[in-house]
């Protein structure tokens, strides 16, 4: 049986392989989801897409998205992010020119996948379609999360569970209100 210890080991192992890893194409597309995930640029160019496009359920999946990517972010940075002090994976680990990149936040959870999972995860019941392209682009965008050296696997899956948590909350958020009120 495994300790925790033996689970943090296997954790710096597989995050020193997963910066390390991949051909010449990897790490000249992973500044271009880097940048397209900064600061939500991603999620919210889509969902003015969806709104100006996809009629009804495009609206509907842009403010369902929205709204999940919100809670995300407030449950992953303002509220785990502070509790949960971690440091980043070693620099020395990275290669130097995504040095400049790195945060200097806490490592856990990661704050970009669990705005990526909550925003395709409000999507996705919605318009499903959009929902499965908006997924494609948050799992590329945790993975690049760790391949970047921003983060270890398990924040990326801490984020992921926060992302579909929040995605779920505002889901069933109108139901559970129209209980409170009758």
């Amino acid at each position: 049986m495994g300790t925790m210890a033996d689970l943090r080991d296997g954790e710096r192992l597989l995050s020193r392989r997963a910066i390390g890893w991949g051909p010449p194409w990897v790490r000249r597309l992973a500044p271009v989801v880097q940048e397209a995930a900064e600061n939500t640029r991603l999620w919210c160019a889509t969902a003015i897409a969806m709104t100006a496009v996809g009629g009804w359920p495009g609206r509907t999946a842009a403010a369902a998205g929205m709204a999940a990517m919100g809670v995300a972010q407030v449950l992953s940075n303002a509220v785990a992010k502070p509790l949960c002090r971690r440091r980043r994976p070693p620099a020395e680990w990275v290669p130097p020119e995504e040095l400049q990149e790195r945060p200097d936040s806490s490592s856990f959870p990661s704050g970009h996948t669990a705005a990526a999972v909550a925003f395709a995860g409000g999507v996705a019941p919605v318009w499903p379609a959009a929902g499965a392209a908006c997924g494609a682009s948050a799992v590329m965008v945790a993975a690049q999360r760790v391949h970047s050296g921003a983060h270890y696997p398990f924040d990326v899956t801490a984020g992921g569970v926060i992302g579909l948590s929040a995605a779920a909350l505002v889901r069933c958020a109108p139901q559970l209100l129209r209980r409170r009120l009758v």
